[in-house]
């Protein structure tokens, strides 16, 4: 969600602040500010839109000051435009927040009577008042702002300056991430490490609840209970350079192109090519004596789940359950002793899935992250972690991410079927063989691009679109219909081919293109008579399958794809790389916004 940036140096901030933001703009937003001291005294820049408008008045009106925070906002509490954007400011505080503070409206009721002015519509409004409130009855800003954290309910990371004060910012999270970066003569406060890559690669991640007092020189970090405790400083792996689009229009296409590369670079660190075996780093629990998995995750991670439930019960035999995070938890669920929980998330801060895990943690379940970040705090706070090495996923519409988790999920389901007795060693080689050719046959997939490109020019001018499949295919048209209404805000909805007879067919006419997405598996044959249903009705039918799918049916659609075939355990990974392609094909022609869609955020840190 919302992206922040602090620093305390001897270097002018402005700078420095832009740069980081700039690295934040995956995250999503829709208004940025920055906030310096200027002797002694906190000016700021805000403007609604994109940072090129606040670049452009910085231009106009600079910004001095060696110590400043800088943020984006994804709106909550409040609408987008330059009154709330942040940082928020009084007398003596500056202000920037992600997350939520669920007990603003107390704190204003407490505050407007005693004289303090809210300008904003915001909840983080309250939180610089809060402080200022203290600090009026003489607190120190540390000794303020301990106060007024023990005040504050609801998710939040918060970096703040303070009048007067040149070699003092305080950060702190509860619910939201914050990263502490060492520099020479600096330090710096970002939301992840990405936002601070180009000035350091020495980290520290705040645990939950911590808070930390900054100088240029030092950093002194405090527990919930207000203890000083030692951080643990990591060095990044992150490069200093932008990412950039490379030869791409978008990053959403660059990172589409980029999934044989990744895939193979997140399969190598599971399977062994000597032995044909995947291979899982060392658990801290028995996969064999598991007695049922739970998977949660939200949004295109929950369908990378819902296809791993497939594979858990069909290839591995143990009974999976599968939730949405932010319903999970207050289902009450009761989770037997002995059972395994998933967590998916492409950041590893995703706030209703990290609150999940500690629900699944605290019921006594063993936790396993799949993560793509290694120091998020889901794979800090999981008793295990299975990484995916997609690389940093700049446009909002997940893609390679996706495919990424999949591999990694199909090689946990392999390896957990080998040590349950559910395949033989014959069968585990013949799967592991499979997926090691996922990052081939995807490079393949590829070439059908310029089609899917033709395709995509019907496809705009359609109101709606439906997409459907079976089994394993199932997930990925939830997934398809997700990312074209994700980048090009055509409605769409993905269906199970068998429910269309229990009031889906309704929908279908000459007007409503269908997507079939149909691997020769043994259900192909009840897709193949949904698909004739739709066809009967009128439907324009695009038509995914592979060599034996289109030789059987392939005249019958207005358009076919022919994928490579192979072992249907491994089809969802290729098949969720057309329906990639189509989506974005479509945004492009509809002119929108493909790498920040509207209203989205890369990374959704708030409830």
């Amino acid at each position: 969600m919302c992206g922040i940036v602090g620093v305390v140096g001897q270097e002018p901030a402005a700078p420095v602040l832009m740069e980081g933001l700039k690295r934040l703009e995956y995250r999503g937003y829709d208004s940025a500010g920055v906030a310096t001291l200027v002797n002694g005294s906190i000016d700021r820049r805000r403007a609604e839109g994109k940072l090129l408008n606040l670049q452009a008045l910085l231009d106009q009106a600079p910004l001095p000051g060696d110590i400043g925070i800088g943020h984006t906002r994804w709106a909550t509490h409040g609408v987008p435009n330059e009154v709330n954007a942040h940082p928020h400011v009084t007398g003596k505080v500056a202000l920037v927040h992600n997350g939520i503070i669920e007990n603003y409206r107390e704190l204003r009721e407490e505050l407007i009577p005693l004289g303090y002015e809210f300008e904003t519509e915001t909840d983080t409004e309250a939180v610089a008042q809060l402080i200022t409130r203290y600090m009026d009855d003489g607190n120190s800003p540390v000794e303020a702002t301990a106060q007024a954290l023990g005040r504050l309910e609801g998710a939040f990371a918060l970096a703040i300056i303070f009048a007067g004060e040149h070699d003092l910012m305080i950060g702190a999270r509860r619910g939201s991430p914050l990263v502490v970066g060492w520099g020479e003569g600096a330090m710096y406060l970002g939301s992840d490490a990405l936002a601070l890559a180009s000035v350091t690669d020495r980290v520290s991640y705040l645990d939950e609840g911590d808070w930390v007092v900054l100088s240029q020189g030092d950093a002194s970090v405090r527990n919930a209970a207000g203890d000083i405790v030692e951080p643990e400083i990591k060095i990044t792996a992150l490069t200093g350079a932008l990412v950039g689009k490379g030869n791409h229009r978008h990053y959403m296409l660059k990172e589409i192109y980029e999934q044989p590369t990744v895939i193979g670079e997140t399969l190598n660190t599971f399977f062994n090519p000597a032995s044909r075996t995947i291979q899982l780093p060392d658990l801290p629990f028995d996969l064999s004596a598991v007695s049922k998995v739970t998977i949660v995750a939200c949004g295109t991670s929950f369908l990378a789940g819902q296809v791993a439930r497939y594979w858990f019960e069909r290839v591995a035999g143990i009974n999976v359950e599968i939730d949405i995070a932010s319903e999970f938890r207050y289902r009450g669920a009761s989770m037997p002793d002995g059972g395994l929980a998933i967590f998916i998330s492409q950041s590893g801060e995703t706030a209703d899935t990290l609150a999940a895990l500690r629900y699944a943690r605290d019921q006594g379940n063993h936790t396993l992250a799949v993560v793509n970040v290694a120091e998020s705090t889901m794979a800090r706070e999981a008793d295990a972690l299975l990484q995916t090495h997609a690389g940093p996923e700049i446009g909002v519409a997940s893609t390679k991410a996706f495919t990424c988790q999949l591999v990694t999920l199909a090689c946990l389901v392999i390896a957990t079927a080998r040590v349950r007795g559910t395949i033989d060693h014959e069968e585990e080689a013949h799967l592991s063989a499979a997926i090691a050719e996922v990052p081939a046959r995807a490079a393949e997939v590829l070439n059908h691009d310029e089609m899917l490109q033709e395709l995509a020019h019907e496809l705009a001018e359609a109101r709606d679109i439906l997409y459907i499949g079976r089994a394993a295919a199932f997930p990925i048209a939830l997934e398809g219909a997700l990312k074209l209404k994700e980048i090009s805000y055509i409605h769409a909805e993905g269906f199970a081919a068998g429910e269309l007879k229990h009031g889906p067919i309704a929908l279908i006419d000459e007007d409503v293109p269908v997507i079939v997405i149909a691997p020769s598996d043994d259900v192909f044959d009840k897709t193949a008579s949904n698909m004739e249903e739709v066809i009967a009705r009128g439907a324009r039918v695009v038509f995914l399958s592979d060599d034996e799918g289109i030789t059987r049916l392939g005249d019958m659609a207005a358009a076919s794809i022919q994928l490579p075939s192979v072992d249907p355990v491994v089809a969802p990974i290729l098949y969720a790389i057309p329906v990639q392609l189509l989506a974005y094909h479509v945004a492009v022609i509809k002119g929108t916004d493909v790498d920040q869609p509207r209203n989205l955020a890369k990374s959704v840190t708030v409830e």
